[in-house]
């Protein structure tokens, strides 16, 4: 600590012999290092291009006094952006590198088009055209994702869901691109999915177009 308290001092003797020695006029004309350069990377041309329209106030700022607040406030409106980081590089370039969101499903809201993204945000790309699930009802990002995670810990394939549906009695339904729906039940969803999974796998030869998991402990099965 007295350590500590020594540095503290030495500081503050070291910026007031600073800015002691300069006058009144000097200290208006005295310049600290002005961000004349902001890099950009992590998005496609045109998204990049735009934040750095936005950010573009920052030019007549500086690094040492630098809007941390404006500047994530800019960033996270972009809902392409899923994590960020800004790296000061003296005296006067700002680097920002960003982690874009991963498609992840296909919804409509309010009868518009939109792609569910991995940080949960509703993100409009007319330009994305890979084949994703189609979701139906209404539905908070903590019911998808904990889905989603159930599929990922199990030995079913994501890449297999044509359609997702949600029930307001928070139960899933899941059509595959074959054509089968599993309904699945409220809790325990990973461990009815590995059920589904084993189930496949050890029938291969029979045509199933419906499994039925929503009792406990039953599985009922229309061929």
């Amino acid at each position: 600590m007295p350590q500590l308290k020594n540095k503290k001092i030495y500081i503050y003797i070291f910026l007031f012999l600073l800015f002691g020695s300069i006058n009144n006029k000097s200290l208006i004309n005295f310049n600290f290092a002005k961000i004349n350069n902001i890099n950009i990377e992590g998005l496609d041309e045109k998204n990049n291009s735009e934040l750095f329209k936005k950010l573009d106030f920052l030019n007549i700022g500086n690094l040492f006094f630098l809007d941390k607040e404006k500047v994530s406030e800019i960033i996270n409106s972009n809902n392409l952006v899923e994590k960020y980081s800004v790296f000061k590089n003296y005296p006067s370039t700002l680097n920002v590198k960003i982690t874009k969101a991963k498609f992840l499903a296909k919804i409509k809201n309010n009868g518009k088009d939109f792609f569910l993204g991995s940080n949960g945000k509703l993100i409009k790309d007319n330009s994305y055209d890979q084949v994703l699930p189609q979701i139906f009802g209404k539905f908070k990002n903590e019911n998808f994702f904990e889905l989603k995670k159930a599929i990922d810990q199990s030995k079913f394939e994501y890449k297999e869901i044509k359609n997702l549906f949600f029930y307001k009695s928070n139960r899933w339904d899941i059509e595959t691109n074959s054509g089968l729906l599993i309904k699945l039940p409220i809790k325990d969803i990973e461990k009815s999915l590995k059920m589904v999974s084993n189930f496949l796998d050890n029938n291969p030869q029979k045509k199933i177009y419906k499994i039925d998991l929503r009792q406990k402990n039953q599985v009922i099965i229309n061929e």
